[in-house]
């Protein structure tokens, strides 16, 4: 068994990467995959978001495992875990190039969340650019949708301009997101949302790129 690998990558902060990560783990969860988080980000908060739920849910950890790893042990650390489950995640941080690049190596797929602001997509050049100069593909993904603004089509718009990969399923700018984040869940738990539906859709969509590559 050797399961795929994702990176989710943005060099701004705040755009949303360790929501990504959980709410995308959880949407691999629901379809039955096993998966494994991994934490290069020295903040730790994927790493408390996975203890929160440790400690408040621990039958939401059945087939969940997670590590943290240095940019430079990332290699090691994905290889072992993809010897054992289906899905590795992993959420770095906003770095330079040089600390993000083994964590691309490693990627079967990289993920680029941009949250709906112009200074997010500029900071998405960069990082599609490594992604490009280790030959790996890169999906975007659109974070805190507003639907029906002048801001969303105008981020839309010029990130479809981008040469890369847009998703279609996109994460709108709920309260449940940080709500669940904080408890240790994410949106798709609990009672069915839209929210539940978004995570769904996208974990589905990441699954057939990945069946593809």
């Amino acid at each position: 068994m050797t399961g795929s690998i994702i990176t989710v990558a943005q060099q701004k902060g705040g755009s949303g990467k360790t929501t990504l990560t959980a709410n995308l783990a959880v949407g691999f969860l629901r379809q039955g995959k096993s998966v494994a988080l991994v934490d290069t980000d020295p903040q730790g908060s994927l790493g408390r978001w996975f203890m929160t739920r440790v400690e408040e849910y621990p039958d939401a950890t059945v087939g969940l495992d997670f590590a943290t790893s240095s940019a430079w042990g990332i290699t090691y650390e994905t290889r072992k875990l993809a010897g054992a489950c289906d899905i590795v995640i992993i959420d770095t941080p906003p770095k330079a190039d040089s600390d993000l690049r083994p964590a691309l190596r490693v990627a079967d797929l990289v993920l680029v969340p941009v949250a709906m602001s112009h200074v997010d997509l500029w900071a998405t050049e960069g990082v599609l650019d490594l992604a490009r100069r280790e030959d790996k593909e890169a999906l975007v993904v659109m974070n805190r949708t507003r639907a029906r603004t002048r801001l969303a089509g105008e981020v839309a718009e010029a990130a479809a301009r981008l040469d890369a990969s847009m998703a279609e399923a996109e994460l709108a700018n709920r309260t449940i997101y940080a709500e669940a984040l904080g408890r240790g869940l994410s949106g798709a738990e609990g009672r069915k949302t839209p929210a539940r539906a978004e995570v769904d859709a996208l974990a589905a969509e990441v699954a057939q790129r990945l069946a593809k590559g």
